[in-house]
């Protein structure tokens, strides 16, 4: 078990477990009929999961643009506060775009559903979503993904550019502070 800071962090998803699944997940984006598509990726603990899976997309045959959301519905907490704000907005216009938003944890819905409807209210031809987790028993709102990483229990999971009161972003696998 690695020891980070002092805490022990086991290991749910390991680096070629998520490598592996990129590859997989990038194939099934590529397989999906997206045209000129927009790959948002909304910051920031998707940031380490959009980099590997957009150059997963393009190994496959894509050739996404590339842009980033901020949005916030957790500040310092490790619980949802109910409330999504945007706190950086992206640049390029989506209207008539096929848009993928990225993100790394698919629980509650509120923030990936208060994206998608922005985008598609701005004009997007589709939205599509990509999560590397998903934790199916945990929805606030109806939400679902339409490419699923891995499908995790309901643990706080921290690294791969998920954290814990902004530490942990820099482990390059996903795991559970044990202590």
């Amino acid at each position: 078990m690695p020891v980070v800071r002092g805490r022990n962090i086991r290991v749910l998803y390991d680096i070629a477990d998520i490598d592996a699944r990129n590859r997989e997940l990038s194939a099934e984006i590529a397989a999906s009929g997206y045209e000129n598509l927009l790959v948002i990726s909304i910051l920031k603990g998707s940031f380490v999961f959009a980099a590997d899976l957009i150059r997963a997309l393009h190994d496959s045959g894509l050739e996404p643009e590339v842009e980033f959301i901020s949005l916030s519905s957790y500040g310092a907490g490790s619980a949802s506060s109910g409330q999504v704000r945007v706190v950086k907005d992206i640049e390029s216009d989506v209207a008539g775009r096929d848009v993928l938003l990225i993100d790394d944890i698919l629980e509650s819905g509120r923030t990936l559903a208060f994206a998608r409807q922005l985008m598609v209210e701005r004009g997007a031809r589709r939205v599509g979503v990509a999560v590397l987790l998903e934790k199916p028993g945990k929805r606030a709102i109806e939400m679902e993904a339409d490419h699923v990483g891995f499908v995790c229990p309901d643990l706080f999971v921290v690294g791969y550019g998920m954290d814990a009161a902004h530490a942990f972003r820099e482990l390059p696998f996903v795991g559970v502070v044990e202590d």
